[in-house]
């Protein structure tokens, strides 16, 4: 194995470990941690997602959602909880290092979680269309920088 593969590997079990660490804290620590980590009032509260947390605020029916519901998978608690300490160490990390983007985009992996959720939750309504197109294709406005009457930056 080269050493750039042996570098990128021990990059990958330590990123790994911290997130298992992260979910074992937010599990066994503080009571109504892991709870009050799962609120839209958590998510926004270090101002990386400012812009995207005032554009649901306002936006109608996905109010009632928190943020987890859209953005983490839900089909099963490890996958929830892993990708859920996955990105908050990341925003974490790019809020503490000063490199936030202005520009919020969704990753790929991102996408296809919300994509899933879209269908997990709206099930008999998609059943009869094509799910392999992204619902915000058609329902722009679901996306928070279209939203309701805001358009963010």
């Amino acid at each position: 194995m080269s050493d750039e593969k042996r570098r990128g590997l021990r990059i990958v079990l330590l990123a790994g470990a911290v997130a298992l660490a992260v979910a074992l804290f937010l599990a066994i620590g503080p009571p109504q941690l892991l709870a009050k980590s799962e609120t839209p009032d958590f998510c926004a509260s270090c101002h990386i997602h400012e812009s995207q947390y005032e554009a649901w605020f306002h936006q109608g029916a996905h109010r009632r959602k928190a943020c987890v519901d859209c953005h983490l998978p839900n089909e099963n608690m490890p996958a929830h909880y892993a990708w859920k300490s996955i990105d908050g160490m990341k925003d974490v990390v790019l809020f503490n290092a000063g490199h936030v983007p202005d520009d919020i985009r969704i990753t790929e992996h991102g996408r296809k979680v919300v994509q899933a959720n879209c269908i997990r939750c709206h099930e008999s309504t998609v059943e009869m269309i094509d799910q392999e197109r992204n619902c915000t294709d058609c329902h722009r406005r679901i996306m928070h920088k279209r939203s309701g009457g805001l358009e963010t930056q």
